[in-house]
């Protein structure tokens, strides 16, 4: 019995001997290789590719064997190429070739290993060129990936503008440190919660709209947003949004904030003072209109009765027409000198140019005087002036002319504004506070309530009829105003009450500073004893 025979293995087993085909193996390896034969003239030929290289270089077998390298590539690449060839061939060493990007091909290699083949005489004949597998590539990836975040969450956590990142729900799941700062929560307070919980109330409707709006379309939108502090004020903000989606189609939106409280309180000034500026220039415009009118009434009068009176209408003069109609020019004319001066007296104030002449001014005597003046006025419309006059009332430190003429405009108003047939009341007294209050009242037509700014504003008539023959449109309306103006010369205050139909109110108080004690310095060491 003959014994078994081994095969070249060793083993003990007959198996049938197979050949490796190393073309094969070749063509089917992973990773480009091509060889190239190199001519003595420096021209470089592929003679063999495997289908890797193929698909690197976007080529098929024909495009590529028996064709040097500048054949089938761009000229930046065969440049390349060629030059890491060269180094090859005349260093007979391994060289490396980094890969360009502008190769056509799918295929991504890290680069090249060329490797020199030499023959017997040691010269250069082959070159043998193998991809180097793209092994890298997913750690460069991650890498540009972690710097990419890293970048980002700086960008998110140093900007000065509020970012605030929502999902789907319009829960709150990333917050910077700039929208805590600004608005004063704390990120525990924000983590989860629902955004529109930071609008105010009239705006949550229209946010909570919008956001889910947005968040389906995948839309950008921007806008003005009042956004509610900690402490429970209201920032106005300016916002932007994107939405944004993520792998298996989450959704999230981030909202970035911009504070611009600063800018609309501006803007809030700045729309007042227009509309204060306007509100000036239409009151200037009616106060043009009134004066017109006030100033053409009396000049029409002294105009035609002194024509009347020149051309002697009514014969030689002497005839008591003409005394009746000399009384009329007269009246006009103190009534033109009226009007001039209170438009002086506002001018003088506005500027700065009235200075005060102080002096121990006795209230009591003051108020009946003025009264005297004005009675007549009065009795021509059967109106009544009643005098309530404090007893002991002291002295004011003040400038006497000034505070006289405080009282002929409140009184005269007063006369002006009453119905035939009223009560005017003219008081003064000491408050508890140690102030002087004077008081003017009357009941007359009243301001509207709405309009009482307005008529102590200069020019400032609540009649806007600038034709109307009513008390409301008559004079220039600056009796208020001047009372007011000069009023706080003395540090003192004018307060206007008023109803419609009911009367007018005015009181002008002085400071306890103001008030001077009425008796002598006898009769105060008198008291003291």
């Amino acid at each position: 019995m003959s014994k078994p025979q081994k095969n070249k293995s060793g083993s003990g087993t007959d198996m049938p001997e197979s050949t490796l085909d190393h073309t094969a193996l070749f063509k089917i390896m992973p990773i480009p290789r091509f060889v190239v034969r190199a001519e003595k003239d420096g021209r470089f030929i592929v003679i063999e590719s495997n289908n890797r290289a193929l698909d690197y270089f976007g080529k098929t077998s024909e495009q590529l064997i028996g064709h040097t390298i500048d054949q089938f590539m761009d000229s930046e690449n065969a440049r390349h190429f060629h030059q890491s060839f060269e180094v090859c061939v005349k260093r007979k060493k391994p060289v490396t070739i980094q890969a360009l990007p502008t190769v056509p091909g799918g295929v991504r290699v890290n680069g090249f290993w060329v490797s020199p083949i030499q023959d017997d005489e040691g010269y250069v004949s082959f070159l043998d060129v193998i991809g180097q597998s793209d092994v890298s590539d997913h750690s460069i990836l991650q890498r540009e990936r972690d710097d990419a975040i890293s970048l980002l969450t700086s960008i998110f956590e140093v900007s000065e503008v509020g970012i605030v990142v929502t999902d789907d729900k319009r829960q709150i799941v990333r917050v910077n440190d700039s929208f805590i700062r600004m608005y004063g929560w704390s990120r525990d307070e924000l983590i989860n919660a629902d955004i529109t919980g930071l609008v105010t109330p009239d705006e949550r409707e229209a946010v909570t709209e919008s956001y889910d709006e947005f968040i389906k379309e995948s839309g950008r939108n921007s806008g003005e947003m009042k956004i509610i502090r900690k402490d429970s004020s209201v920032a106005n903000t300016l916002f932007t949004t994107a939405t944004l989606e993520l792998s298996q189609k989450r959704s999230f939106q981030v909202t970035t904030v911009m504070d611009i409280t600063l800018r609309k309180q501006m803007e809030q000034s700045l729309l007042m003072a227009k509309e204060q500026a306007d509100a000036a220039n239409m009151a200037k415009s009616t106060f043009l209109a009134n004066m017109s009118h006030e100033l053409r009434t009396p000049l029409n009068a002294i105009i035609g009765f002194s024509e009347m009176i020149l051309k002697e209408t009514f014969g030689a003069l002497g005839h008591d027409k003409y005394s009746e109609y000399m009384d009329d020019i007269h009246s006009s004319a103190r009534h033109l000198l009226e009007i001039i001066n209170e438009v002086l007296d506002m001018s003088k104030i506005e500027s700065g140019r009235i200075d005060l002449d102080e002096d121990d001014v006795d209230m009591r005597s003051l108020v009946v005087s003025v009264t005297r003046m004005i009675a007549s006025r009065a009795f021509s419309k059967n109106l009544v002036i009643k005098e309530s006059i404090e007893e002991g009332l002291p002295h004011l430190y003040a400038d006497p002319r000034l505070i006289r003429q405080i009282l002929i405009n409140l009184i005269t108003n007063a006369v002006k504004f009453s119905e035939p047939g009223g009560k005017i009341e003219v008081k003064a007294a000491m408050l508890d506070d140690g102030c002087m209050e004077i008081g003017v009242f009357d009941e007359g037509v009243g301001i509207p309530k709405e309009k009482i700014g307005q008529a102590l504003e200069p020019f400032g008539q609540v009649s806007d009829s600038a034709e109307s023959s009513t008390a409301a449109s008559q004079g220039t309306g600056l009796g208020l105003p001047i009372a007011k103006a000069l009023a706080e010369l003395h540090e003192g205050a004018l307060v206007l009450e008023s109803d419609v139909g009911k009367g007018t109110r005015v009181f002008i108080r002085f400071p306890a500073v103001r008030v001077a004690s009425t008796l002598s310095d006898s009769e105060l060491a008198h008291a003291g004893e």
